[in-house]
């Protein structure tokens, strides 16, 4: 079987789920004209970015009155975006769309993130803003890197912006996560990333051929890669960002600039209405929370979030991975319907609904009795809940201690001296299974067991749990529901035998075996990794005195999980999670250049003097 392909008896993909009541689709009134293809508007630097133009019509002729416009800037060629800039159009809206800096028929010289994106993005909303079929005010939507753009086009604060609605994106900090991950270096996103565009860019058949001819996968052990040595060589400017992205492990001024860290640049953001939205096994979920909490103690304009159990561009569908939430987890159309909800209470102040909003709305996970559906997807179930406030009134934060039987439990360890121990080796590390990836990597949800899906699994395809260098901390059955919903935190005490390694936190709701699920289905909700160098600061590097215990801070992405009567809580450590995230040489050499690889050995602490712990936040359930 290739690697990738879905082996039998697993899941396919399903259909759209209907929207869940109080989200109407928003009806035509008007026709739509693609007024201006390939228009070419100025920036501050005498370049021209590409953009396509839509106006309303009536009888196919421009309305003569002044409308908000839409603005969305792609790297993924503006033509892709004409469904969507039609509806927005049919509803009363000019729309634009852009794209971005050296990209298909724009100027200039394409990077992965460049400082003129931002400012790109502040002369275009001008520009747009001063034209005769305009009113004035421009909104910007978009997914991804287009909600990136946004982010960054904000920050230089253009009066004529007045809406954002960002979309699994607008990361507050590059190096915190969606590029590097507190020291790592989610090296599988972009990886796969830059392979996919190079060959969707290819210009010349023999570079199309050599990616065609090559497998993505079969690189993931190749690392770190040589300049000049590897398939993306064929375009250094490809290969120059992915490496520099790899070797640049200090955070410095690089990491600063607007379009890699928005938490830099808060203050100055402007003070217009946002709606962020992320999914609880989306990439960018940590910069979904702190972008929409800062912003709103910052701001006077109104601040949004709006979190599902989606996976990257995964709202209109109510499963991620192998795992359902029921009808009401999807938003069909998404991009569509709610954007159109959004940009009508802020754009033109229309009666939607919208305005009276809760300020969070979220989707708790885990209601659902644990079938197997009739795609192969274990039903967990879930709800929509509202809020006024991040982290929920009413969470309580309680401590869940590891103990030397494996055991997690409420009580805190009371030995002198306990410890496990277990050895890591980089050549083979534990597999990436789901979690906020990226979907070349197979996001969201599965059982933690070896899958052909999920390289470099292995037969004969055990769970997780077996592995020796997985060191599992599990409760007994609950006696009740338990609810969390909030940040998760781990404070591991642990040494290494070595002067660099990682440590992983996985945090995992336990199905008991069934009928459906005889092994019991192990589904993961959230993890983190942390490289020890970067422990202390994350300007430069620190090494790890080897045998020294010291207390790792280890912050998986926030959550919102039921917890269900019978179920175990779960946290597996360990010191990889590949190829989501670089594998740590343990050597110490530069990271991005090493050479060599050794195996370490990780000693967990969990004595009354080193407590280590994760600390879930409970909530009342509804």
């Amino acid at each position: 079987m290739l690697l990738g392909a879905t082996p039998p008896g697993l899941p396919a993909q399903e259909a759209p789920y209907m929207p869940p009541a109080g989200w109407p689709s928003s009806p035509a009134q008007y026709g739509c004209r693609l007024t201006e293809a390939d228009r070419m508007i100025p920036v501050r630097d005498g370049l021209h970015m590409a953009t396509d133009i839509y106006r309303p019509v009536r009888n196919g002729v421009p309305v003569d009155e002044r409308l908000p416009v839409l603005l969305n800037r792609t790297p993924y060629n503006k033509q892709s975006m004409r469904p969507q800039a039609t509806f927005y159009c049919e509803r009363g809206y000019v729309v634009a769309v852009q794209d971005t800096r050296g990209r298909y028929k724009s100027q200039g010289t394409f990077s992965k993130v460049q400082p003129a994106d931002a400012t790109d993005g502040y002369d275009v909303i001008e520009w747009l803003a001063r034209q005769p079929w305009a009113n004035g005010a421009v909104g910007m939507f978009g997914t991804s890197f287009a909600a990136h753009e946004q982010a960054g086009a904000a920050q230089y604060n253009p009066p004529s912006l007045r809406s954002l609605l960002i979309n699994m994106g607008g990361m507050a900090n590059g190096w915190d996560h969606g590029v590097r991950f507190r020291g790592t270096y989610e090296m599988g996103r972009q990886l796969t990333w830059a392979w996919s565009q190079l060959l969707a860019d290819a210009r010349t058949p023999d570079v199309k051929a050599l990616l065609t001819k090559e497998k993505v996968e079969d690189w993931y052990g190749v690392q770190p890669f040589r300049r000049g040595l590897n398939p993306l060589s064929v375009d250094p400017q490809y290969e120059g960002w992915y490496l520099d992205f790899f070797e640049r492990a200090d955070y410095d001024t690089f990491w600063k600039d607007p379009m890699l860290a928005w938490n830099e640049h808060y203050p100055q953001t402007a003070d217009v209405p946002m709606l962020h939205v992320g999914g609880w096994y989306d990439i960018f979920l940590a910069g979904t929370f702190e972008n929409f909490s800062a912003l709103r103690r910052l701001k006077r304009a109104p601040q949004r979030l709006l979190v599902g159990p989606w996976t990257h561009h995964g709202n209109t569908r109510a499963f991620a991975g192998d795992v359902a939430f029921g009808d009401s987890a999807a938003i069909p159309d998404f991009e569509a319907d709610y954007t159109v909800r959004w940009f009508d209470f802020t754009l033109k102040n229309t009666p939607t609904g919208a305005r009276q909003d809760a300020p969070v709305r979220l989707f708790v996970m885990g209601t659902g009795d644990g079938h197997k559906t009739a795609e192969g997807r274990l039903m967990h179930g879930g709800y929509w809940r509202d809020a006024n406030e991040w982290p929920l009134a009413g969470t309580r934060f309680q401590s869940w201690y590891f103990h030397a039987d494996g055991s997690l439990s409420q009580n805190k360890p009371t030995a002198v001296r306990s410890q496990t121990v277990y050895t890591f080796d980089p050549r083979r590390p534990v597999p990436t299974i789901g979690g906020g990836a990226s979907a070349r990597l197979r996001d969201g949800a599965y059982d933690q067991r070896e899958d052909p899906r999920f390289p470099p699994s292995a037969a004969p395809w055990l769970p997780l749990r077996t592995r020796s260098d997985v060191v599992v901390f599990q409760s007994e059955p609950l006696a009740e529901d338990m609810t969390i919903v909030g940040p998760i935190t781990v404070t591991l005490y642990a040494s290494a035998s070595t002067v660099d390694a990682d440590f992983t936190a996985k945090l995992v709701d336990v199905y008991p075996s069934s009928t459906d699920w005889p092994g019991g289905f192990d589904l993961n909700l959230t993890d983190a990794i942390v490289r020890g160098r970067y422990r202390a600061t994350r300007e430069h590097a620190v090494m790890l005195t080897p045998g020294a215990v010291y207390a790792f801070t280890i912050a998986p992405f926030p959550t919102a999980n039921v917890f269900k009567k019978g179920h175990r809580i779960r946290v597996d450590i360990s010191s990889s999670n590949f190829p989501r995230f670089d594998v740590n040489p343990n050597t110490g050499e530069p990271l991005g250049r090493n050479r060599r690889m050794i195996s370490t050995d990780i000693a967990v602490q969990h004595s009354a003097r080193y407590p280590s712990h994760i600390v879930l936040p409970l909530v009342p359930a509804r």
